[in-house]
């Protein structure tokens, strides 16, 4: 078996075996890793190639925010929710800029409100997990 193969199979099993929180966790890391590489591609000398490249990880970390926002809870969540639902539009809208202009100035900003939302997830995990022990 490829090296690629397993490294899919691998990942496929890791998200059916999760729990719903660490699936989350799981979400958030992928937005930022898309991120990051949306970034970096700012710095490619091919033009197309740098179009690209921040074109489609931006679209794959909206996407994530997307699917991120559809897990809210509005109903049980209540205010939290709302504030987390008008959040994720914030952050979509701020990378659709970022796309939209080629500037990456958005991209920090997202990188930073989700890295802090990220952090804070993995507190509460660690926490309930320990709880749990």
């Amino acid at each position: 078996m490829h090296q690629a193969e397993s490294a899919k199979r691998y990942q496929s099993v890791a998200i059916d075996t999760s729990p719903p929180g660490q699936l989350v966790l799981m979400l958030f890391d992928g937005a930022l890793r898309f991120m990051a590489i949306a970034s970096a591609g700012f710095e490619e000398k091919d033009l197309a190639k740098r179009i690209e490249t921040i074109h489609n990880n931006l679209i794959k970390a909206q996407n994530i925010l997307r699917e991120l926002q559809a897990t809210l809870n509005m109903e049980k969540g209540g205010e939290f929710s709302e504030r987390m639902c008008a959040l994720y539009d914030y952050m979509i809208a701020q990378l659709n800029e970022a796309n939209l202009t080629k500037d990456p100035h958005s991209i920090r900003i997202v990188e930073k409100l989700l890295g802090q939302i990220r952090a804070a997830w993995a507190q509460m995990l660690a926490q309930s997990n320990s709880v749990a022990a």
